[in-house]
């Protein structure tokens, strides 16, 4: 397959300005990204890591997939010299006093498992406080090998890596982002710095694409979580934090780790809306408020359509919640749907929402069609 051609969507060159003093992002070229509505597919907490770099001299690599924002101390100084919150590697040199600049070709590299594979809609790589040792350029692959391949192996001559983002210069201390239009299912990328220096963040928004032999296997599991292929298609407020994170893996382990909406001055209410990952029967559903205490979601109720121009049903009516508490619910019967919507009222928050069941046999099929096109 070969790559479609890509251009960044806001385009940063050169160097920043030294460090002057004050807040480190005053100055901190970015912009709104359309693709980061999706799920960030280099998420820790599903599972992503950094798996390999071949030079991590002055910061090390596992620091692109850290889910704050980078940090920067002025005086933070070590053995090694600056001390940097991403990645950054050594100075290349040439071959000889004569050449002593690297060659064309000369580039670093990172290798990172997502943490669910997916086709990938955007890139960001940030080179926050990467103000003038931040790389020239930069290019990303991405490959898709079943398993869990070693460095080794995904660096062998049989592995297959598509270009998702072409050689591209950048600008330091700045939010590089790329649109990606490659229908491929991916597992692993190949992020490339030309010809060296650091990059502070890497974030990689798609949409997953399950393994249909993995969910058969497992016949019962939660129809909308991230992991297994559900997205978040809209939600009614996102103040305090994004309503994805209800469907990411494991309980919330702090108050922004959910869904939590502004106060309601007015008598309407607040939702979510999510696309399951195929048509589903469901059976029983979880409402957690974990961490949510003064703040929860008074009540909460949950409908289910079947296609997107089908008729809402609701599956659990309008149910209290109690603050910091997994609530558990087996339906009277089984309800099929391809989309779900949780309502609370009148405002707060949930911090999961799990919708236990198992694909129908039509949904079943169109999972594994997909997986098929895409390459899986």
């Amino acid at each position: 397959m070969t790559a479609q051609h890509q251009s960044p969507l806001a385009r940063f060159t050169g160097d920043a300005n030294p460090y002057g003093g004050g807040d480190p992002y005053a100055d901190h070229r970015s912009a709104d990204f359309p693709f980061t509505q999706y799920a960030n597919l280099a998420d820790r907490q599903l599972g992503a890591g950094v798996i390999a770099a071949n030079d991590e001299f002055f910061a090390q690599r596992e620091n692109l997939l850290l889910p704050e924002r980078a940090e920067f101390d002025p005086e933070h100084f070590g053995h090694k010299g600056k001390i940097m919150d991403g990645w950054e590697t050594r100075r290349r040199r040439g071959a000889s006093a004569e050449h002593p600049w690297p060659t064309a070709d000369d580039h670093d590299w990172a290798l990172v498992r997502l943490g669910a594979p997916g086709v990938v809609r955007g890139i960001v790589i940030d080179t926050a406080h990467f103000r003038g040792n931040y790389p020239q350029a930069v290019s990303v692959e991405g490959a898709s090998v079943p398993g869990s391949p070693s460095p080794e192996e995904l660096l062998a001559d049989d592995v297959k890596w598509t270009t998702l983002v072409p050689r591209t210069a950048v600008g330091g201390h700045a939010a590089n982002g790329f649109a990606v239009d490659v229908e491929q299912r991916i597992t692993h990328l190949r992020v490339n710095q030309h010809p060296d220096g650091g990059i502070a963040r890497l974030r990689v928004y798609g949409e997953v694409v399950p393994d249909p032999q993995w969910l058969s296997a497992l016949g019962t599991f939660d129809v909308v979580a991230l992991e297994n292929g559900g997205q978040v298609e809209d939600a009614s407020n996102l103040f305090y934090s994004p309503a994805t994170n209800t469907i990411q893996p494991g309980r919330s382990r702090k108050m922004d780790d959910g869904w939590e909406t502004r106060r309601r001055r007015d008598q309407g209410h607040d939702w979510i809306r999510y696309q399951l990952v195929a048509r589903s029967e469901i059976r029983a559903v979880e409402i957690d408020t974990a961490y949510l205490k003064g703040n929860s979601a008074g009540w909460a109720s949950v409908s289910v359509r079947d296609g997107v121009d089908g008729e809402w049903v609701e599956v659990l009516p309008r149910t209290r919640l109690q603050p910091d508490t997994n609530h558990r619910f087996v339906l009277t019967g089984p309800s099929v749907g391809t989309h779900a919507r949780v309502d609370i009222f009148p405002d707060g928050g949930i911090s999961r929402l799990r919708l236990f069941g198992s694909l129908t046999e039509e949904g079943a099929a169109r999972l594994a069609a997909r997986h098929q096109e895409l390459g899986g």
